[in-house]
């Protein structure tokens, strides 16, 4: 038997683009553990750095949006742009989503996708055993796997980053007290970098951040602060924010050079307004134009650092946290056969999009933060379901018929 469709992953893309397949009465079936990227890798009492408005799982139907799940679970509504988001009620909702909207997920792992032999669909195996074809297959697995870990830091972490060596990435920790009464480095100077350190201070660590670049650690405007004669997004008030989040179709003809360049510095490394006074006064910050190299003496990390005057430095602590980043790249995602990898038209390891969100192997799609180089910025954020949801669903049912 050959399934019409597979979508890999269950996280806020995976379940949008599931239920609005489901609407159509397409067949799917949808693998993986619902909200496990927002449940196991960002660190418990982080607070969502989005607004309400940005923070929706776009659905096909009313009545499932982040307001609807606050009044079905008797909990205040979060509603305004001053109302902030706990981690744990955005996993909740999600899941309730998932309950709501796509009840038959299978809680199973894809190990592999290969293109049958004759080119026509897919062959799927799973960690259960079972083999199936479906005719296409949506990739929606978020940020998983793709933790970005820079070279200058590798020399510290030579088996890969890891919370038990001398330096581990921030998606790898979700309980920040196990570094209490310890020293501790934050590389990075966005939202997971400031956050983390804060937290990491709350539960009694001594923290420093160390901001690489010419950027200076800063904090967003307060929702009572913003521009008033701008257009509002989900993002502040701004006509780049506005044109990004609501028309991104044109994005994907630009440059390359322009689009990868508007995915890296758009809505760039930035702590949310609230964050501040938990911030400030609780944690250090060292700026430096570079990490030249990191190592480890002892187990212990030292990180080799340029300062903006010329002089070299070095930094030492009991851990580095790496709140770097994700960063795209078709290698990282394994499950993917070889074949059908090298097959794929690629751009700075990203799948190059077309409309509805269609690679260049036929019947294979891609959703989240792998379609921000095709579509802008707004991919990375949950609030981009409501534009790539519909509209994926739309053109795999035209080509599916």
């Amino acid at each position: 038997m050959i399934h019409p469709v597979a979508v890999i992953g269950a996280g806020p893309f995976g379940l949008s683009t599931a239920a609005h397949l489901r609407a159509r009465r397409i067949p799917v079936r949808v693998f993986g553990e619902p909200m496990v990227s927002w449940r196991d890798h960002m660190p418990a009492g982080m607070l969502l750095k989005s607004t309400p408005a940005a923070s929706n799982i776009d659905a096909p139907q009313r009545g499932h949006k982040l307001v609807d799940y606050c009044d079905a679970a008797g909990i205040p509504r979060l509603v305004t742009d001053e109302d902030i988001i706990p981690v744990e009620t955005f996993v909740a909702y999600g899941e309730w989503f998932q309950q709501k909207l796509v009840p038959e997920l299978e809680r199973v792992r894809v190990v592999s996708v290969d293109r049958r032999g004759d080119g026509r669909g897919f062959e799927l195996k799973l960690d259960s055993g079972e083999a199936f074809t479906a005719r296409a297959v949506v990739v929606a697995t978020g940020l998983s796997g793709l933790a970005h870990l820079p070279p200058e830091l590798a020399g510290a972490a030579s088996d890969g980053p890891s919370p038990t060596g001398p330096v581990s990435h921030s998606a790898q920790h979700h309980d920040l007290s196990r570094f209490s009464g310890k020293e501790l480095l934050v590389v990075g100077a966005g939202q997971s970098a400031l956050e983390t350190a804060a937290l990491a201070a709350e539960a009694g660590a001594r923290v420093r951040v160390v901001s690489r670049g010419h950027g200076r650690v800063a904090f967003g405007a307060p929702p009572w602060g913003q521009p008033r004669l701008r257009p509002e997004s989900p993002f502040g008030r701004a006509w780049s924010l506005w044109a990004l989040s609501y028309y991104p179709h044109p994005y994907r003809y630009l440059p390359a050079e322009a689009r990868h360049y508007l995915v890296r510095r758009v809505l760039g490394p930035l702590g949310a307004w609230w964050l501040r006074e938990r911030f400030e006064g609780s944690v250090g910050v060292r700026e430096v134009a570079r990490i030249v190299r990191a190592g480890a003496i002892d187990g212990r990390p030292l990180l080799s650092v340029r300062t903006h005057e010329g002089r070299t430095e070095e930094l030492s602590a009991d851990h580095v946290i790496a709140a770097t980043g994700y960063r795209m790249d078709i290698a990282a995602m394994d499950f993917l056969g070889h074949e059908l990898r090298t097959e794929l038209v690629v751009s700075r390891g990203t799948p190059r999009l077309g409309a509805g969100y269609r690679a260049s192997v036929p019947g294979l799609y891609f959703t989240g933060l792998p379609s921000a180089a095709s579509y802008g910025p707004v991919m990375r954020f949950v609030c981009g379901t409501e534009f790539a949801s519909p509209r994926l669903a739309r053109h795999l049912a035209a080509a599916h018929r």
